[in-house]
């Protein structure tokens, strides 16, 4: 897959670098509204658009429960410690990974937040199975030390590949989605490039790529769908800085 068209787009915004101080601000909180929602929603969360953003403000919102609530608020926590993982360039490792799932499942599951699953799991709806929980450690380790090398992949390609693969082994018993997209962002942002919000409505295509990569060793479809809202991601910042990309 050619990337060259992201390379010139991540080129064009760094040269408005640094940028206003209400641009950022302004799009910073709509990522973490945007991101939280959509990545939530995905996994099941009944909260609307407009009921998370609530929800983050420290409101309970009516007829929901209260773990929806916790979702939201620690998917923003999770959000605002990948900022601060990037800002100390601290490189993706074991303790990253256990401790973003952490983020994500406390006050939720408090037994399970940060460790790796201790049961074998089936995936819904997918063809592919995870592996059994005795390799987890082994395969989680080799992931790791195999995201390190790949110095010469382009970084849309990194970020899918380890959000791919991650997905694939499903180290944790649950939120395992809600993390590979923390941790794909994560490489993106750490590589200077936006972060890419990947927005409920495309769920079911979402699914198919991943499987389709899992069982067939197929990535194209799943790069493609990464590129794609990595470059919608960029058309956020030429609407705030009043661009026109063409």
């Amino acid at each position: 897959m050619d990337f060259s068209k992201y390379t010139l787009m991540k080129q064009k915004l760094d040269a408005y670098r640094p940028l206003p101080k209400e641009v950022v601000h302004n799009l910073h909180e709509n990522l973490i509204l945007n991101w939280t929602y959509h990545s939530n929603a995905i996994e099941g969360n009944t909260l609307t658009l407009k009921e998370t953003k609530v929800a983050l403000e420290g409101i309970t919102v009516g007829g929901k429960t209260l773990r929806e609530h916790f979702e939201a608020i620690n998917h923003k926590e999770a959000i605002l410690y990948i900022e601060t993982l990037v800002n100390e360039n601290t490189p993706i490792n074991a303790w990253v990974i256990k401790s973003l799932h952490q983020l994500i499942l406390k006050q939720i599951d408090d037994d399970n937040a940060g460790r790796y699953r201790q049961v074998n799991v089936q995936i819904v709806g997918a063809t592919h199975v995870p592996p059994e929980y005795i390799h987890l450690d082994e395969l989680m380790s080799s992931l790791i030390s195999d995201y390190a090398s790949w110095h010469n992949m382009h970084p849309i390609e990194k970020a899918a590949r380890l959000h791919s693969e991650f997905v694939k082994i499903y180290p944790f018993v649950d939120g395992n989605g809600r993390t590979s997209r923390l941790l794909m962002n994560l490489v993106l942002m750490q590589h200077g490039y936006p972060p890419a919000v990947l927005p409920v409505s495309k769920r079911l295509e979402y699914y198919n790529a991943l499987d389709d990569a899992h069982v067939n060793q197929h990535y194209a479809p799943f790069l493609q769908l990464i590129a794609d809202i990595v470059e919608e991601a960029f058309a956020s910042y030429w609407f705030a800085l009043g661009i026109n990309h063409q």
